[in-house]
């Protein structure tokens, strides 16, 4: 069974119940009914106008769930939230994180997948719950980093000042090899992990295999970085009038900006044996193929 919101797709296998995640009753009433052996939150939102659409989207739905599985059935084998990278903020590119580092989001969504992390954290040990922090997550249906893919398929492969800072990325497949693996092993218990492909690297690597997965020829235009807080700005502008977030704002401009974004996976590899099978090559390969075959390019 799956749990999801009314505006998502059909679930494609096995039964789903549409849910307010706003309506605690009704979420206690259907974890009680159903007795779920794992409960995966994956539900969230990466873009909003203000904090509070973040709150709304990433905080309230998950203390909800805390909530319904503390006071409904407790005897959930195992609860995961899949937060985020974001919720302890950018790393140094000398350092990339550690789970004991100290956690300091700068960004709206990175602030309220903290929030919603201290909800699951509260539980103590009154429910049996792992915590996984993915980095930046790509592939098939992922519409962030597609602007990337737009972009080159396009013929033009953009940097706006960012081309040498670092990041931690890790194929989508490999998060969801993750969130398995934590189910059997006992040491997850009450922990959070990262969940990257174990290399760091530049944004201008990265581009590079976008760039030789599509096979074009690309003019590459180096801009500086003042112009992403400008059209961060006038994105805002234009969101002022219809209401509706864009992806690139003053929100994005600020995580853009940082130096780096990086993590290690050493934990969750010595706790679960935890080894991601897609390098980045292969990953901006398969993803290119991926949204061509399915007419996104």
């Amino acid at each position: 069974m799956s749990l999801r919101r009314a505006s998502s797709p059909e679930a494609r296998r096995g039964r789903s119940v549409v849910v307010d995640y706003s309506d605690l009753h009704q979420l206690k009433h259907v974890v009680a009914a159903e007795r779920p052996a794992y409960v995966f939150h994956v539900a969230g939102t990466t873009k909003g106008v203000t904090y509070a659409d973040f709150y709304q989207a990433n905080v309230v739905p998950t203390q909800n769930l805390v909530s319904a599985l503390r006071e409904s059935y407790p005897d959930v084998r195992r609860f995961v939230y899949v937060s985020s990278l974001t919720s302890y903020g950018p790393s140094t590119r000398a350092k990339p994180h550690t789970e004991d580092a100290p956690r300091r989001p700068v960004e709206f969504y990175g602030k309220s997948k903290l929030e919603a992390e201290n909800a699951v954290e509260a539980l103590g040990d009154a429910v049996p719950w792992t915590i996984l922090r993915p980095a930046g997550v790509y592939g098939p249906g992922d519409a962030d980093y597609f602007q990337l893919f737009k972009s080159v398929e396009r013929g033009v492969n953009a940097y706006f000042g960012n081309r040498d800072r670092l990041f931690s990325a890790v194929w989508v497949d490999d998060v969801v090899q993750a969130i398995v693996g934590v189910l059997n092993s006992p040491a997850t218990l009450q922990k959070g992990y990262f969940v990257c492909d174990g290399v760091p690297l530049s944004w201008g690597t990265f581009q590079d295999h976008i760039v030789r997965a599509s096979g074009r020829k690309v003019l590459t235009v180096e801009l500086p970085g003042a112009l992403a807080r400008i059209a961060a700005m006038g994105g805002e502008l234009v969101t002022r009038l219809d209401k509706k977030p864009r992806l690139l704002n003053q929100q994005k401009a600020t995580m853009l900006a940082q130096e780096a974004w990086t993590c290690c996976h050493d934990a969750l590899r010595a706790d679960t044996g935890y080894v991601p099978k897609v390098p980045v090559a292969e990953g901006t390969a398969l993803a290119y193929q991926w949204y061509r075959a399915n007419g996104w390019l």
